[in-house]
């Protein structure tokens, strides 16, 4: 996840080139290992631009057991950490890396999702920040997914993202994935971030997604992203409000 940097402090934040574990399905039949590399015209999570409107490139590698368990590590390119500076080096870390693991399986037409995830920044010095604590963050998260519907929910173990104080966050969102036909889909979404202990950064954000399958492991999609964060809570170095609704397009290919 993320955080950001304002004139005086910046924080937090549904990626198009998001993790593969945002939704929850059923356990595959077969063991697999499937690597991917994406880039986007911006990252953006939770809403909130993650690469300060900028482009960011992104990998990641899954292993999938057919009992259900599973594990995951995914990385992508970042400029908030370099960002969130008050007269005081936050450090030089430039790139995301998260390491997830979980359990998925099914009851019924119900199917279930329950794991850890670790975000990391390597090399970040944000406890040095007044203010802040270090952007390393982790979380459990559960989801549910029944017909094109997915809810899930997550809830930081400690500090969120650099908020101090923040241990106990949650993130709640619903999507809804539609098979138009064709090797089209249409992706819904809506997620509320409460911050603990920081209820001004607290926020709704959205998301509507057209994917597209290209066939041999490609595909390409295009969102339009928005927030209704406060102003100032979000922002760029230059002003720039992070959470404005914005059009984000990627491609990615699995193999």
């Amino acid at each position: 996840m993320k955080k950001i940097a304002t004139p005086l402090m910046l924080a937090m934040s549904l990626a198009i080139a998001g993790n593969a574990f945002a939704q929850a399905a059923p356990a595959a039949p077969e063991s697999t290992l499937s690597f991917n590399v994406g880039g986007v015209n911006e990252y953006r999570y939770r809403g909130i631009s993650q690469s300060r409107f900028d482009p960011a490139l992104s990998g990641g590698a899954d292993y999938a057991d057919k009992s259900g368990l599973y594990i995951g590590i995914w990385g992508s390119s970042i400029k908030w950490i370099k960002d969130t500076k008050v007269g005081v080096n936050s450090g030089k870390a430039g790139t995301e890396v998260d390491v997830y693991g979980g359990y998925k399986f099914t009851v019924g037409d119900v199917g279930y999702d329950v794991g850890f995830l670790r975000y990391e920044y390597s090399g970040n010095d944000l406890q040095k920040v007044s203010g802040y604590a270090n952007a390393n963050t982790n979380e459990l998260y559960g989801a549910v997914t029944l017909g094109v519907v997915t809810a899930k929910y997550s809830r930081s173990t400690g500090n969120l993202f650099g908020n101090v104080g923040s241990k106990g966050s949650t993130y709640l969102d619903l999507t809804a994935t539609f098979d138009l036909g064709d090797g089209y889909s249409l992706a819904p979404h809506l997620g509320r971030q409460e911050v603990k202990g920081g209820s001004f950064y607290s926020y709704t954000d959205y998301a509507l997604t057209l994917g597209k399958d290209m066939g041999s492991g490609l595909t390409a999609s295009a969102a339009l992203i928005g927030t209704n964060a406060n102003k100032g809570a979000y922002v760029s170095p230059s002003g720039k409000q992070l959470g404005k609704a914005g059009l984000v397009v990627g491609i990615k290919y699995t193999f």
